[in-house]
């Protein structure tokens, strides 16, 4: 189990960004993903144009048609972008007003089940969703229109 928590992104107008940090780690998962790509003549182009989608986010909102259903019917879990794209950058939906951004990597196969770091991935934010769930159930996590409040560190 590693232990994680939630960082604040932005805290836009329309909707708050957050995302994932492991206590072990020296990035966030964001971080991660964008350092990944952003030096990679074959990648930078899909990089920026998910940038950009997380911008329109932010200043929009975390409107459904932003995002591509992943995951199972009973999570939150999405993916960006919605246009093709050789990339995939997977987040939690929460609500129009709260989007919390994962990671992610080149989408090589047609399901992210059958390549293990895009899986790798998904299930942690399938984890992270459900530790959010119970969190807000037991009062230790509380969810307003457009903030998480806790200071939950989250055993993953």
């Amino acid at each position: 189990m590693a232990k994680s928590e939630l960082v604040l992104m932005e805290d836009a107008k329309n909707c708050t960004l957050y995302t994932i940090q492991f206590l072990s780690a020296d990035e966030t998962e964001f971080e991660k993903f964008y350092k990944k790509f952003v030096d990679s003549k074959e990648f930078n182009a899909d990089l920026m144009r998910i940038v950009s989608f997380i911008d329109r986010i932010a200043d929009f909102g975390a409107l459904e048609r932003f995002f591509r259903p992943e995951g199972k019917i009973n999570d939150n879990v999405v993916a960006l972008p919605v246009v093709s794209s050789k990339l995939r950058l997977y987040c939690l939906r929460l609500s129009d007003k709260i989007l919390i951004i994962g990671n992610g990597g080149n989408k090589k196969v047609g399901k992210y089940q059958e390549d293990k770091e895009l899986n790798g991935y998904v299930v942690t934010l399938q984890k992270f969703d459900k530790l959010i769930k119970e969190g807000i159930k037991s009062g230790a996590i509380e969810v307003t229109e457009n903030k998480i409040i806790t200071n939950k560190i989250f055993e993953i």
